[in-house]
């Protein structure tokens, strides 16, 4: 997720040396450095004294260990938390003192430029702090900014969500090989379909079920088809998917470790001193 948000930042127009980042593997840090033209160190207070916006794009359980190592240089940025499940409270704790805070659930596809992100700030987070994060997270697909307390409900939706587009497109796929399309061509069809299918539902601003009718001719292939998909319980089977993840976010963001063992994985968006 950093390095989409690496890519995303300078397709933007982020100068390179607008950005620092703090990664533990040397032979990774060669290779940012080579691909992208940014500073890459093996310390996080290196990376976190570099500019004003630092991103907490670590594991959730080392957050806590992370947040107390660069506490000393923190003071006074914006801190933007990727994690799942750590709330700005143990964020705050961590730093040990007020802070700016904007936590992110964002989701797999930022890779190709199509993420979604959710943002809720916290601590003294004023609104020119949640919209410059929101800028971030815009250069990587699309935002919306919720309440702190729904982003566990962000996280089993779309955080999660990924997985379950995946599952039925490999779904669909077997059922076009098995009528006797060939794999690639399957899964072309069923990622399209996908894919077309949520351009229309997000720019025409209709109903799913409307857009749903549209397909659906009396008598036709797709009703019967719909049929089944009632029958086997697949609308029930998603709403329970999303519920059993938002139940499980919940679970880790409270059973979260308050001791960690400190980890040197980090990133960190440089922006000190530049104007827009």
């Amino acid at each position: 997720m950093a390095e989409a948000l690496l890519k995303g930042l300078l397709r933007a127009g982020y100068g390179c040396e607008r950005i620092a980042v703090s990664e533990p593997s040397a032979e990774r840090r060669a290779e940012l450095e080579r691909l992208y033209g940014i500073s890459a160190t093996s310390e996080n207070i290196k990376a976190a004294h570099f500019g004003q916006i630092i991103i907490l794009a670590v594991k959730p359980a080392v957050i806590p260990a992370v947040c107390r190592e660069i506490a000393g240089v923190a003071s006074g940025k914006l801190i933007v938390s990727i994690a799942a499940g750590v709330g700005s409270a143990a964020i705050l704790d961590a730093l040990g003192g007020d802070a700016r805070i904007v936590r992110v659930m964002p989701n797999t596809p930022a890779l190709v430029g199509e993420g979604m992100s959710a943002l809720s700030a916290a601590g003294s987070a004023a609104d020119a702090d949640l919209q410059a994060a929101v800028e971030i997270f815009a250069t990587v697909g699309k935002t919306v900014i919720v309440k702190e307390e729904l982003l566990d409900a962000v996280t089993g939706l779309s955080g999660s969500g990924p997985a379950y587009a995946f599952l039925m497109i490999e779904a669909l796929s077997d059922g076009g090989v098995l009528a006797g399309l060939s794999r690639a061509d399957a899964r072309l069809l069923a990622a399209q379909t996908l894919l077309g299918s949520a351009r229309m539902a997000i720019e025409t601003g209709l109903h799913p079920g409307a857009l749903k009718d549209m397909v659906t001719s009396p008598g036709g292939t797709t009703i019967h088809a719909l049929q089944v998909l009632e029958n086997a319980g697949v609308r029930g089977a998603l709403i329970d998917a999303v519920a059993a993840a938002v139940a499980r976010s919940r679970e880790l963001g409270g059973s979260a470790s308050p001791h960690p063992s400190p980890s040197g994985e980090g990133a960190a968006d440089g922006r000190s001193g530049v104007k827009k």
